[in-house]
């Protein structure tokens, strides 16, 4: 089994942190998102490899690159948070914490189109005000000034994110778990 890309190796070891056991339904298993179908093994296999590359991604990153792909794709609600909570203070910004830490959680957990904010599943779901810039400066600068800082810090974030999934495609090459590099 080999992964398309590093996006999808990293989307399925962090979704893995939520373990399903039920048993899956033969189409269930034919597409597994992110694994080559030329390279498909038992659903065990899948898991065991999704937790290898879980656990060296968490070792091998540097943790601030580890949390930033956390808070962007776990499943894990616990966790998710836990990561925003880690990257607020590393974050190079004039915005004050509260800002910081509703920009990086507006930005971690998009808000969901067409939900009202109640879903069937266990996911995290934030309501729409929580997305008003309006409440997240209680001194009520400027609209200017909060979308320069809400520009920055994203801008920011998804650096540290370019720079986690090209270090997560050099650690997949290396184990030749990348399709272009299985052939």
């Amino acid at each position: 089994m080999i992964y398309r890309n590093a996006l999808s190796a990293v989307i399925r070891c962090l979704t893995d942190e939520c373990i399903d056991t039920a048993s899956k339904q033969t189409w269930q298993r034919l597409g597994q998102d992110g694994i080559s179908s030329s390279h498909h093994s038992s659903p065990q296999a899948m898991l065991a490899l999704d937790c290898l590359v879980h656990a060296r991604l968490h070792r091998e990153l540097l943790p601030r690159l580890w949390q930033v792909l956390v808070a962007r794709y776990s499943t894990h609600k616990a966790r998710k948070v836990g990561a925003i909570g880690c990257l607020v203070p590393l974050l190079n910004s004039p915005a004050p914490k509260l800002f910081r830490y509703k920009a990086v959680t507006a930005w971690a957990i998009p808000p969901q189109k067409g939900r009202d904010g109640k879903r069937s599943t266990d996911m995290l779901v934030l309501p729409p005000e929580f997305y008003d810039m309006n409440a997240w400066d209680p001194e009520g600068r400027s609209e200017q000034t909060r979308r320069r800082w809400r520009a920055g810090i994203r801008k920011e974030l998804e650096a540290m994110e370019g720079k986690a999934l090209v270090e997560v495609t050099a650690i997949l090459r290396d184990e030749g778990l990348l399709i272009d590099e299985a052939t």
